[in-house]
């Protein structure tokens, strides 16, 4: 049964303010989303709010037919929507839906969830708010394990996990895995292997031209994959600061003005959106000249219908959540003990779950995103009918 419970009221406002019909628009908005929309079928999303530390957050566990939901904690202000709640809470869902279909195609035993944490990190992150946060994790008595997203960092999951002990990408000083976003970028890189094999009947990405949108966390270690492959490789950001980075430690490497200029590129084999989600909607997909999409970030597609359109240009999309489960991989192997050679393993075997994904879109007739879909959703309902014949049989 999905429990949609506020921790406390979501902004403080149990009255009939301005703030309370906002508040009332939200939930009725999720609600939708929950129970009468493909994106919804979540069991649980809990809101938070401490008022002290001044933590609002969201955490949506979509699915444990494969085990506890993992998936990390994004921190994010969502500033440029209308109504930033709204918007955090639709992505915490989008994310939690994601992690589900990503953690099921790993070979993971564990199903998806995802939280965010709504605000500025810059600003608003205090280690009293972790704690205040990890407290809220805790409390679904490890349903839900988190690691750490776009704003959230390892030093950050050890203060979390002073009060939840279901907390990974914790350092190794704290028994943790570290850097998530080390493997990440390594099943990206694999994924973009699978593409070219699949492609042009050569993994070898050497000379081959590569553009990242996005070098932070995990774009600045994709960048070194494909460098010491021998690709051409350009970049850009929204921070200057971050390509600024990339480029005083790697020359060769072109910046390029903007997502836009990126995008349209000539020449431009591969296209990696690695920032935030979206990033595939129907003007970039227009004008895309890439032949090829395999990037990190999630739910890339801005809305159903773009994995169609990409496919009908020739575009090849390898899913998201498939080529960027890598970091998972990593967290995930931290909870029985972490050891980087056995989940470096798994991670390299994103190549061949990349290819299988491609032969059963080609098989099928249908665009890759669909085919991982059905490969991912399989094993879930696998999981969901074995789960109902062990509870019938304990109940006789």
């Amino acid at each position: 049964m999905t429990d949609v419970r506020p921790a406390v009221s979501v902004d403080g406002h149990p009255d009939g303010s301005e703030s309370a019909v906002s508040a009332q628009r939200t939930t009725g908005s999720v609600l939708h989303t929950l129970f009468h929309s493909e994106q919804g079928g979540h069991e649980q999303v809990v809101l938070c709010q401490d008022r002290e530390t001044g933590l609002k957050a969201v955490i949506a566990v979509h699915s444990t037919a494969l085990g506890p939901a993992l998936g990390g904690t994004r921190f994010h202000a969502y500033a440029s929507e209308e109504n930033p709640e709204e918007a955090a809470v639709k992505d915490a869902l989008n994310l939690a839906r994601g992690m589900s279909y990503k953690n099921a195609l790993a070979g993971l035993d564990h199903g998806g969830g995802k939280a965010v944490i709504i605000g500025d990190p810059g600003q608003h992150k205090t280690e009293a708010l972790l704690e205040a946060y990890g407290r809220f994790v805790a409390s679904l008595g490890g349903r839900y394990v988190t690691a750490c997203d776009v704003g959230t960092y390892v030093q950050d999951m050890d203060v979390v996990s002073r009060t939840c002990r279901w907390t990974t990408g914790r350092s190794p000083e704290n028994g943790g895995a570290g850097d998530s976003s080390v493997l990440t970028a390594f099943g990206v890189y694999q994924g973009m292997r699978a593409s070219a094999k699949h492609l042009w009947g050569d993994a070898s990405l050497r000379g081959r031209k590569i553009g990242v949108a996005g070098v932070g966390k995990v774009g600045r270690h994709l960048v070194g994959h494909l460098l010491d492959e021998g690709a051409e490789v350009l970049v850009t950001d929204v921070r200057p600061e971050a390509v600024e980075h990339i480029t005083a430690a790697h020359p060769e490497v072109v910046a390029v003005a903007d997502t836009d200029a990126l995008i349209r590129t000539e020449g431009l084999d591969v296209y990696a959106p690695c920032a935030l989600g979206g990033a595939l909607d129907d003007e970039t997909v227009a004008v895309l000249t890439a032949k090829v999409v395999c990037g990190a970030a999630n739910n890339q597609l801005a809305h159903p219908g773009v994995e169609k359109d990409l496919a009908d240009r020739g575009v090849l999309y390898a899913p998201d959540y498939v080529v960027n489960s890598g970091g998972v991989i990593q967290v995930a192997d931290e909870l029985h003990g972490f050891d980087f050679a056995r989940a470096k393993a798994k991670a390299e075997k994103i190549h061949g779950t990349t290819l299988a994904i491609f032969e059963r879109a080609a098989a099928d007739g249908v665009p890759p995103a669909v085919a991982a879909d059905r490969i991912a959703g399989q094993r879930m309902a696998e999981a969901r009918r074995a789960g109902a014949a062990n509870r019938a049989g304990a109940a006789n």
